[in-house]
């Protein structure tokens, strides 16, 4: 019988800042590390009102499986009166984000001072 929490995958790293759950995809976000990744994305997103931030800056490599997650993150964020950010950088992680049109719903910060930054001027998110 195991006891405490689960170790982290590899592919998530999570920490607090400023009031908000940052969580960080690492390496390659595919379908395993979507699995592997979705039961901490439900814990932090379950939460009444959570304040979170998604940081794809250490992902070296963002398919549809990684887009599926961001696209459950915020259906669950939305629906519990929370905030969701997203930072991203990477050129091809970018274009998908644009090309898919998420990028509309979900602007993506360029550091995670601007996406705190736009958490503080703005109230919790809208469902379209």
């Amino acid at each position: 019988m195991q006891h405490g929490p689960a170790p982290l995958p590899r592919y998530l790293r999570i920490h607090r800042d400023r009031g908000h759950l940052v969580l960080e995809f690492h390496g390659e976000i595919d379908v395993v590390a979507a699995l592997e990744i979705t039961p901490f994305l439900d814990s932090a997103t379950g939460r009444p009102a959570p304040r979170i931030v998604i940081d794809l800056r250490p992902a070296e490599f963002f398919d549809c499986s990684g887009l599926r997650l961001l696209f459950r993150a915020r259906r669950r964020v939305l629906a519990r009166g929370g905030t969701l950010h997203l930072v991203c950088t990477h050129p091809l992680t970018l274009r998908i984000l644009r090309l898919t049109r998420l990028a509309e719903l979900l602007p993506p910060a360029a550091s995670l001072d601007e996406a705190l930054g736009r958490s503080e001027s703005s109230g919790p998110l809208e469902i379209n």
